[in-house]
């Protein structure tokens, strides 16, 4: 598990140095779900860094929350999908790594331009049911901001999903309690998140402590036991926004702004670098 630890530490380094670089970006979430990130692809999915769109033979990832693309870019570069050094070129003019993930860069990793918040879990769920139709075992994940929650497109697919009995489909809610305007409370407040999944017909499980390798890597190995049984899986996981780098920690405020020098010298003192910058 230290290797992982590792992985996160490092990836979190490039956060803050792509953001900072441009002086544009979202660290906060990306720093809150490195764990999740670096456990999914460096132990628990299936994937191949020779990529293939149409993903037979694979899992396949979907990244609903498309605004943290700074943690999705530098996960994808640190498993070899493109070179590392491509990680500098963040939010740049032509480059292929813009603000949210898109597909007319043909970037190896993304296969679908995500951002507009609410429309990830439909299409999970469609990746998840062609796996179906063609006889493809292999699991589709997908990660969710806990206020991507207010759009109501969400839960059309959630119940779709669960009538549809879409049950090798394996998605994730950044629970942080954070969106771009406060808390999610005092702005839409979702009330109990399991209980609706539940009623909703979803297999619930808790990650309480969404920063916490060992515990994140278990959650998604449990998830796993509960693909074919009819349901489709929900992991509601709790998390600190811009865990790892204390300035940010915990607050709505670094949504969607870039640190300052002394702010980046202050958070890569926090994050040693443990697998080399690109």
């Amino acid at each position: 598990m230290s290797n992982l630890k590792d992985i996160a530490t490092q990836i979190r380094r490039d956060i803050v140095r792509m953001v900072h670089a441009v002086q544009s970006g979202h660290p906060g979430g990306s720093l809150g779900c490195t764990e999740y990130f670096t456990a999914l692809y460096f132990n628990a999915m299936k994937h191949n860094p020779q990529f293939s769109m149409d993903a037979i033979g694979e899992d396949v990832f979907v990244l609903s929350n498309g605004h943290i693309s700074p943690v999705f870019y530098s996960t994808l570069a640190r498993s070899n999908y493109f070179p590392l050094q491509e990680l500098a070129t963040f939010r740049r003019l032509n480059s292929r790594l813009q603000g949210h993930p898109t597909t007319h860069e043909h970037l190896p990793g993304v296969r679908i331009a995500t951002g507009s918040l609410g429309q990830g879990m439909s299409v999970a769920i469609g990746a998840a049911l062609s796996k179906k139709l063609n006889k493809d075992n292999n699991l589709v994940f997908s990660l969710h901001g806990d206020g991507e929650l207010d759009e109501g497109q969400n839960w059309e697919a959630i119940m779709f999903a669960a009538h549809h009995k879409v049950d090798n489909l394996i998605s994730t809610v950044d629970w942080n309690g954070q969106q771009i305007d406060g808390t999610t409370n005092k702005v839409m407040n979702l009330g109990d998140l399991a209980a609706k999944f539940t009623a909703f017909g979803w297999e619930v499980i808790h990650l309480d402590h969404g920063n916490d390798m060992d515990e994140v890597v278990a959650t998604l190995a449990k998830a796993k036991t509960f693909v074919g049984k009819g349901k489709p899986i929900v992991i509601l996981m709790r998390t600190v926004m811009g865990k790892g780098v204390d300035f940010m920690e915990g607050s709505h405020a670094w949504h969607g702004i870039a640190p300052n020098d002394e702010q980046l010298k202050s958070a890569l003192a926090q994050l040693p670098e443990t697998l080399g910058d690109y």
